[in-house]
């Protein structure tokens, strides 16, 4: 591509980001939402950047297919991963990544190749990101673009490591990227800055019938599935473009099998399990459908209120035995409070109104600390004057009201989104108060519990794990709710109208399917807007509603006490690719080391 071609095209490209950026502006102005605009300001945005910069990426016709394979290959995931069907992809989206990366590695042309490969590597998963996950920026902007290009440059991590290590270490190949990669995810689930909505695991959550085996390995079997058959494909194409003619034939019945027998095997699986053992519960979710971004918090809670209670006493029956409100439904209250202050109060009744009825519901609690009482590391400070200190936390809970009982245990989300609910390594970032204070913010973020708990019945056989949000992303930890607290079902409460009529919604449904299967527990889910309903053992959504509507609708759920493989031992494959990395990084640093005992 000649410079003016190339100059032409990001001045063209920065001109469509900055009218689609003047439109966002303009809708915010008019409190309309942004809907799919950001994907076309991410990838304009993007397409600008990359042009701009492009000085030797772009220079010849290698660089032009280089270019075109990375963007292909993002395609393909983008198209493999939920809510789109083309889930088959995935096997395929890695294989053009591999192909330039061989190509780049063993240029000899080349000065640097490392920080070519970087440059289309990162395009790769920047493109990929954007396509799948630019909704993120209709919660909030600044965390769109984090959650884009941050978790693109993590992505790029296992990638470099894998070239690196390859040159040290060459007979094992590619599958040093799987190590590395699995582990990515595997660390990427644990730390701070944690976004693990693309682990590639997530994508059969289109298919549950394709995945029955998560109740074994979790989504990270779906990740190493997907890993192996790129490979596999990648590692023909490439012997077939080096040695000419190849058989093809025992190559594509490895490659097919590899596919196939784990799909033949799950839907085998699929047919045997029966979701519908024992004794079944009705439970009614609510969607009460306020608009979060310019309506919920501007209406008075006490209309919101009469209107949950209205949709909820049309569905509930005789036979009723739980309702679920979503996520952040009232508050802020007191959690000394519940079931006394006036709001909660009405909650309390409606329920002991109607004997043999829990209500679990979403709310924003803080607790106030006493003197004297151990300070969490969320503690919030207010000055009332005359040296008069207010210290308190504010909790993101679930609540259980049960008719004819005074108590109303409380769960603090814990699993919170970096960002939005907490600011990641605090402590380092310490330099950022001032204008954290001056968006009204906190560093302190939102009050945690360190275990996972569950809200139990009068006569302790119904244990409801109540997942809030965010929470039933994460398999291991989503868990814990049956591990430590003994829960035999799963209440999700979420609120998915920040991201807009998006595929956002959607991908969080899905994803929910995956925690079904691996903990062989029934799911109640219940959205402030987005998608509310319930999804069985097996992975079935059914009795779902619809985005942007006002509902509440009843179904009946089959708690299963039944332990999963994965229930018991977690990601095992996460560790053990994390035992593998070190023993492949630290083998590479003793032969970087030690250069003479390379050449041996």
């Amino acid at each position: 591509m000649n410079k003016r071609l190339r100059l032409s095209l990001a001045a063209g490209f920065t001109l469509i980001t900055a009218g689609i950026a003047y439109w966002m502006i303009h809708l915010h102005q008019q409190e309309e939402l942004w809907g799919h605009w950001p994907l076309g300001l991410f990838l304009a945005g993007w397409s600008s950047i990359f042009l701009w910069t492009a000085r030797k990426t772009l220079n010849d016709r290698r660089g032009i297919r280089w270019f075109i394979m990375a963007t292909s290959g993002a395609a393909l995931l983008s198209l493999g991963f939920p809510p789109l069907p083309f889930t088959p992809l995935m096997f395929l989206g890695f294989v053009p990544l591999f192909w330039l990366s061989r190509e780049i590695l063993e240029a000899t042309d080349i000065e640097k190749p490392r920080r070519r490969l970087f440059k289309y590597g990162y395009h790769f998963f920047v493109t990929w990101n954007i396509l799948t996950t630019f909704w993120v920026a209709n919660t909030a902007f600044v965390a769109g673009i984090f959650a884009i290009f941050v978790n693109a440059l993590f992505m790029c991590v296992p990638l470099l490591l894998t070239s690196w290590t390859l040159k040290r270490m060459p007979r094992f190949g590619f599958l040093i990227f799987l190590s590395y990669w699995l582990s990515f995810e595997y660390l990427h689930l644990r730390w701070e800055i944690s976004w693990p909505w693309l682990t590639l695991g997530n994508a059969f959550a289109e298919y549950p019938s394709w995945v029955q085996w998560y109740s074994f390995t979790g989504v990270f079997g779906g990740s190493l599935w997907i890993l192996l058959a790129n490979l596999l494909l990648f590692q023909f194409l490439w012997k077939r473009k080096k040695e000419g003619r190849l058989s093809v034939l025992p190559s594509l019945l490895r490659f097919g099998g590899l596919i196939v027998v784990p799909v033949v095997l799950s839907l085998i699986q699929y047919s045997r399990f029966d979701p519908e053992q024992g004794e079944g519960v009705e439970v009614v979710v609510v969607q009460p459908n306020y608009e979060p971004h310019y309506q919920k918090f501007d209406i008075p809670e006490q209309e919101q209120l009469d209107h949950f209670l209205s949709l909820s006493a049309k569905a509930l029956s005789d036979k009723t035995e739980y309702l679920v409100f979503p996520e952040t439904s009232f508050g802020a209250i007191q959690d000394r409070q519940l079931g006394t202050e006036p709001l909660t109060r009405q909650l309390k009744d409606f329920t002991d109104a109607r004997p043999g009825l829990k209500l679990i519901s979403g709310l924003t609690v803080y607790h106030v600390f006493e003197e004297g009482e151990p300070l969490t590391g969320a503690v919030r400070e207010r000055d009332r004057g005359n040296g008069n200190i207010f210290r308190f936390e504010m909790i993101n809970a679930a609540v259980q009201f049960t008719a004819g009982q005074e108590e109303v245990p409380v769960y603090k989300k814990s699993k919170l989104v970096p960002g939005a609910e907490f600011l990641p390594y605090r402590k380092l970032f310490f330099f950022l108060k001032p204008l954290v204070d001056k968006l009204e913010g906190s560093m302190a973020g939102y009050g945690a519990q360190e275990k996972r708990s569950a809200f139990e019945s009068e006569n302790g056989q119904l244990v409801v794990g109540p997942a809030i949000c965010y929470e039933s992303i994460y398999g291991e930890y989503y868990g814990g709710y049956v591990r430590a607290g003994k829960a035999n079902m799963t209440f999700i409460m979420t609120n998915d109208g920040w991201w807009d009529n998006t595929a956002g919604h959607k991908q969080h449904l899905k994803f929910a399917s995956l925690r079904a299967i691996e903990t062989r527990r029934p799911i109640a889910r219940s959205a402030n807007t987005g998608i509310s309903g319930f999804i069985n053992a097996r992975g079935d959504i059914f009795n779902e509603t619809k985005y942007g509507e006002e509902a509440a609708v009843a179904g009946t759920i089959y708690p299963s006490d039944e332990a999963t493989f994965y229930l018991r031992h977690g990601d095992l494959i996460g560790r053990i690719s994390l035992f593998l990395t070190a023993l492949f990084l630290l083998n590479s640093l003793v032969r970087q080391l030690t250069p003479e005992k390379s050449k041996e």
